[in-house]
């Protein structure tokens, strides 16, 4: 969507061609480096900025420096001390996997597997270098041309820090892929949140629900931290159905490692005649959809995506904060802005989006 009035054109290095994306946290811009690259641009709102809210967003910004590998969209540039915090990685030009099922319906079993496969290497990765996702969703997978990407490392944690961001009873990330200790508010966390994090993606991407849904997010912290009540596996394809059970086991004990779900998912692929390299090309074919299909541009979660939900016993319903006024931007006739032959060629697919799925 074009940007508002009120909206920056510039954040460091980078001019900011439109909206793609807004989260409870903040607003994420389309922007251009000065080189053409193009790169979403993630800005916390005012109304949250406070010192809380700074000190998880510079540790998303260290945790994302720390991170390398093929399938974690690519850390570029932040400034955690500006008026308004922002911060810059590579930009995927692909739906989310929630916008894609919702779309286009489940997965099939053996492009469900793919997946797993490409995520749990990506998180193994992730782990070796010490550090856990802690809030792995559909809206925080990209698939973009060249295979899925993670995205959103905001709640990740450094597995030996001794730092803690949260209140001792505080739980910070989206309940219906939180993992029983999580919710529960065990400390320290270990990787089979990721793990089953991953398994409640999978589940969601063959079957279009999750392990436990209810109508608050309340609700939903009560039967995942019920020992007593198990995840709704229904739809489940019957090649997939034991992994999906071992990896939402409530006992972190009782899951699987990330390598054990690697061999797992390929185990699945080849019991179809297929290889590994063929499924990821498939799955990357299946996701970009027919070549004239109009494109779609969502990062990093539609609007009518579950957020990431703070549940504080204490507190489960205090009302959000109001937003702040901002003072009004320069607008862009004010200044010379950079238009490459991709920016421009983006900015129209922008506009062409809009119009489809404007009301008016």
């Amino acid at each position: 969507m074009p940007l508002n009035p009120e909206d920056p054109v510039a954040l460091g290095d980078f001019e900011l061609l439109g909206r793609i994306g807004q989260g409870g946290m903040g607003q994420v811009y389309l922007g251009e480096s000065l080189g053409g690259e193009p790169a979403a641009v993630k800005v916390i709102k005012p109304s949250v900025v406070d010192s809380e809210s700074r000190k998880r967003f510079a540790q998303e910004v260290e945790a994302l420096k720390t991170i390398y590998g093929a399938r974690i969209a690519a850390f570029l540039q932040a400034d955690a001390e500006a008026e308004q915090p922002w911060l810059a990685t590579e930009y995927v030009d692909g739906p989310d996997l929630a916008r894609h099922v919702k779309t286009h319906g489940p997965l099939p079993s053996v492009l469900a597997a793919a997946l797993g496969a490409v995520l749990a290497e990506a998180l193994s990765g992730v782990h070796d270098q010490g550090l856990l996702h802690r809030d792995l969703k559909p809206a925080n997978v990209l698939l973009g041309p060249n295979g899925p990407m993670i995205i959103d490392f905001g709640l990740a944690a450094f597995t030996e820090s001794s730092v803690a961001l949260t209140m001792p009873h505080q739980v910070v990330g989206t309940p219906i892929c939180m993992a029983p200790e999580q919710a529960a508010g065990v400390k320290p966390l270990t990787a089979a949140v990721d793990v089953y994090a991953l398994g409640a993606l999978l589940l969601f991407a063959v079957t279009g629900h999750y392990p436990h849904e209810a109508a608050t997010p309340y609700m939903v912290f009560h039967l995942v931290t019920d020992p007593a009540t198990a995840p709704d596996l229904s739809g489940v394809p019957a090649g997939l159905e034991p992994l999906l059970t071992v990896m939402l086991a409530h006992d972190a004990g009782d899951r699987p490692s990330l390598t054990e779900v690697v061999q797992r998912c390929r185990a699945v692929i080849e019991a179809q005649g297929m290889k590994i390299a063929q499924a990821r090309r498939k799955l990357t074919s299946h996701a970009m959809g027919p070549a004239d299909a109009p494109p779609t541009l969502v990062w990093p979660a539609p609007a009518s995506d579950t957020p990431a939900t703070e549940i504080v016993p204490a507190d489960l319903e205090s009302p959000a904060e109001p937003t702040a006024a901002r003072p009004e931007q320069p607008g862009p006739m004010t200044r010379t802005l950079r238009h490459s032959v991709q920016a421009r060629r983006t900015a129209d697919r922008l506009r062409a989006v809009y119009a489809a799925t404007a009301p008016f």
